[in-house]
């Protein structure tokens, strides 16, 4: 398997606390660091998969299943040419 960088925007507006960290990790998103920048509430994900589709799937099944929507998934130009 191959590890995708990328990152997953949520909807909405969240502050950053311990409560909502736990979720995502016990939600699977144990691969990923979220952070808040501009009041945009974002996760990066460094996932290995098969594919970068199936890398990004499963992290946008995991915020999901913590109960957050994703608005939209962004990822580097360099990060599309090089896996990780």
């Amino acid at each position: 398997m191959t590890k995708y960088e990328f990152t997953l925007i949520l909807k909405g507006q969240f502050e950053l606390t311990e409560e909502i960290a736990d979720e995502l990790f016990e939600a699977g998103c144990d691969d990923g660091t979220p952070g808040i920048c501009n009041g945009v509430f974002s996760i990066d994900f460094h996932r290995e998969e098969d594919s970068l589709e199936a890398a990004i799937c499963s992290a946008i099944a995991n915020v999901k299943s913590a109960g957050y929507e994703v608005a939209r998934a962004e990822i580097e130009t360099e990060a599309m040419s090089q896996p990780v």
